[in-house]
């Protein structure tokens, strides 16, 4: 009678082999699995030679079994050409390696923290009282992906060809992806390099690469791409003022790396802390504040942004504000106030006639 095997579940067992009845022959049992999984067996088969693969992962027991028929004087173990046992003879010289015997009949090929090293063919031969018979396994141990090279973080100017690197190692040969994760979360196609041609500034950020071929969890490493840009000014703007009252003036700008700003009226830079100039710069803005308007404050301002790209500027007046925008903004708000309190109030013509009122008086 053939023998059918079950794997134990603290082992990876790959293979299993029998001998059939008195025609010492050797049976196959083979199958793929994981640690802790069942094992299930092809129906015996008798005959010459044969072969199948397996699989493993690394650090898991392996235990390809082989059993001696009765009449059987010797089994032995060999990987590719090389003599692992003979008989109850070690050859090998590896200390992982075992003979696992549960009864007289067994004789099993046992491998402790299989690792990469380990992959390849192993025959078990048994010598009969006819001829010998052969089965050979084709052990390969899966590795998980590892991304061993990704480029470095880099800093390319507006309109640079880009070109970037992840390799990574793994069994089967794992597949990479690339993602642009911020701020668009873009995927792109598959492939070790990721071309970019012509960056623009929108394409900055940080890009995923992942490397995966389902033996466990991808594995994943990010680079940060620093696109340089010169500089714009998106904004600038002002409030009117009244002579010895308070001026502001707020320049919005954009560039990478951040630009500085400088303030100019007609010809003549501005220096912080002189004349009424006050002068704050940040990284994406400036503002510049005239304190005791004065007649000579009023005029053109130019701000100035730069950075080692390039230089960009902008104008804008300082208004004086005169009195007739004074006296509507003054009845505006009046009308405004009173209407909050009295929402159900009308107002007609002679209702504005305090407010004309008080900006004649005002203007005399």
């Amino acid at each position: 009678m053939c023998q059918w095997l079950l794997c134990l579940s603290h082992y990876l067992c790959l293979c299993c082999y029998c001998v059939c009845e008195p025609g010492f022959g050797v049976q196959r049992d083979s199958a793929r699995n994981g640690p802790g999984r069942a094992l299930s067996c092809d129906k015996p088969r008798l005959g010459a030679a044969s072969s199948s693969s397996c699989s493993s992962t690394p650090a898991a027991p392996l235990v390809p079994r082989c059993y001696l028929e009765d009449g059987a004087s010797k089994g032995a173990w060999l990987n590719r050409s090389s003599i692992i046992f003979a008989g109850s003879d070690k050859w090998s010289v590896d200390p992982r390696v075992s003979i696992a015997t549960a009864d007289r009949r067994e004789y099993s090929l046992q491998i402790q923290d299989v690792d990469v090293t380990d992959d390849g063919p192993y025959t078990c031969s048994v010598q009969t009282q006819h001829t010998p018979r052969t089965m050979q396994v084709h052990l390969t141990v899966q590795v998980s992906p590892k991304i061993f090279r990704i480029s470095s973080d880099i800093v390319v100017n507006e309109g640079s060809n880009v070109t970037l690197v992840c390799l990574a190692t793994g069994k089967p040969e794992p597949s990479i992806s690339w993602r642009h994760i911020s701020p668009s979360a873009k995927p792109f196609e598959s492939g070790q390099y990721l071309d970019i041609y012509g960056i623009t500034r929108d394409q900055a950020g940080e890009y995923e690469c992942s490397a995966e071929n389902d033996v466990s969890v991808p594995d994943v490493k990010k680079v940060k791409v620093t696109v340089n840009f010169a500089p714009t000014i998106q904004e600038l703007k002002s409030s009117g003022v009244m002579l010895g009252g308070n001026g502001l003036i707020r320049c919005e700008g954009a560039g990478v790396p951040a630009p500085g700003f400088e303030w100019y009226k007609g010809e003549r830079k501005l220096i912080n802390g002189q004349q009424g100039i006050t002068i704050k710069n940040y990284s994406t803005r400036s503002l510049l504040t005239v304190t005791n308007v004065t007649e000579e404050h009023f005029g053109n301002y130019t701000c100035v942004a730069t950075n080692k790209l390039g230089t960009t500027n902008a104008s804008l007046p300082l208004n004086r504000l005169g009195w007739d925008v004074l006296a509507s903004e003054a009845l505006i708000c009046d009308i405004r106030t009173v209407h909050r309190k009295r929402p159900g109030i009308n107002f007609s013509e002679t209702s504005f006639s305090p407010y004309i009122s008080k900006v004649t008086k005002l203007i005399s």
